[in-house]
């Protein structure tokens, strides 16, 4: 039987001498596959915070309260960030939102020294946005992330993802339902139709389905 990985929502995350590194803020994963390939790991507090990406094949081990890196991983503050800004071109028909510093009125050749104003030059239009970086194809989902049935139904919030080692493939979903009283369910993996940054959608099409898991006692 295949030792499995599970990664609870705001587990804390461990260096390999056993030193705290952060917090795990989502799993990345491929959305065909549903291979496990990079951890995102929340470092510093409030203006301080960072999102850092951690490839999956530096997890030694897993447990609902702590993700231990193995002694291959890098310090974190070297590691690459889950998000990145990059330029890029604006599309034909999106306004250019960039602001704009104010510059010198370019003066006509001969023209009195006060200047005289020209034809604005048409410029590239380019702009800068951030984005996710993380493989293609891939999908960083939060943990909480809403589960929802082929309805639009909303059954629960994802609290954990538990994945077969060595091989990182997803095999279920810890599933929490309820306002006060919660119960976890351990949803399969195949009744995932698809996948969001915040949403997990089911193939099925009841809630019924759902609620026929039998819930986890003691969690």
């Amino acid at each position: 039987m295949e030792k499995k990985t599970e990664f609870h929502r705001n587990a804390t995350v461990l260096g390999p001498r056993r030193e705290q590194l952060g917090h795990l803020e989502r799993v990345v994963l491929d959305s065909e596959s549903h291979t496990l390939t990079h951890l995102v790991v929340r470092t510093g507090v409030l203006l301080s915070k960072k999102e850092k990406l951690v490839p999956i094949g530096l997890v030694a081990e897993t447990s609902p309260e702590q993700v231990v890196l193995s002694i291959e991983a890098e310090d974190l503050e070297s590691s690459a960030a889950f998000e990145v800004d990059r330029v890029v071109a604006i599309a034909e028909g999106e306004p250019d939102l960039t602001p704009t510093q104010p510059g010198p009125t370019p003066a006509a050749y001969g023209a009195p020294i006060t200047g005289v104003p020209l034809p604005p030059v048409p410029a590239d239009r380019y702009k800068t946005q951030t984005e996710q970086n993380i493989p293609e194809g891939t999908v960083a989902l939060k943990e909480g992330a809403k589960v929802v049935t082929a309805e639009g139904k909303a059954v629960g919030d994802v609290e954990a993802v538990l994945a077969e080692a060595p091989q990182d493939h997803v095999t279920h979903l810890l599933v929490s339902s309820g306002l006060i009283a919660k119960e976890k369910r351990l949803m399969p993996i195949d009744w995932v139709q698809g996948f969001t940054d915040d949403e997990v959608q089911l193939r099925l099409g009841q809630e019924d389905s759902f609620e026929s898991l039998a819930a986890i006692q003691g969690s």
